[in-house]
């Protein structure tokens, strides 16, 4: 029954739009390649790159301090008093807490980084598009997914609102 009801939906829609299929144009963007393409892509990935070389420094910094002290108390274990290996077992594990800790809010805000300047970058890429169309007289403009089984290359638009976007953000 659903099927039914589905294929004479899909029918319906077929006929209406041959009707008016010369009326029609259809376009869609990559909006991956347009990302990475936009002179805003690439800044956003420059400031990203810096954030993570500068958590990595950190970060390689506290691994090795962690290495150090692991190795003092293995060393060192065995001439220690209990107490003074509990302190410093105890000792360790808080740095170890403090580096897990560290590096989980590093990933955090790299990634929150990442999906504020990939937001902004949609956003302002899609007032393009939105114009874009508008002026070129699309009726559709659609996002390239996986879902799209077969797309002409005739209908990508990608370089235009890239060329568009880029410029725009100039003015």
């Amino acid at each position: 029954m659903k099927h039914s009801i589905l294929a004479g939906i899909v029918a319906a829609c077929i006929m209406s739009t041959s009707v008016f299929a010369a009326e029609q144009k259809f376009g869609y963007i990559d909006m991956q390649r347009a990302l990475n393409g936009s002179e805003a892509g690439k800044e956003a990935k420059e400031q990203l790159a810096a954030k993570v070389k500068k958590y990595q420094d950190e970060i390689n910094v506290k691994q090795e301090d962690l290495k150090k002290l692991k190795d003092e108390l293995e060393k060192q274990g065995m001439l220690l008093s209990d107490s003074a290996r509990a302190s410093k077992e105890k000792d360790y594990q808080n740095r170890l807490k403090d580096f897990q800790r560290f590096t989980k809010d590093a990933q955090d805000e790299l990634q929150g980084k990442d999906e504020e300047l990939t937001r902004k970058i949609f956003e302002g890429m899609e007032k393009v598009i939105q114009e874009f169309g508008r002026q070129k007289g699309y009726t559709f403009i659609f996002v390239k997914n996986e879902s799209m089984l077969f797309v002409d290359d005739k209908a990508d638009l990608t370089e235009e609102i890239l060329k568009l976007f880029n410029s725009n953000r100039k003015k």
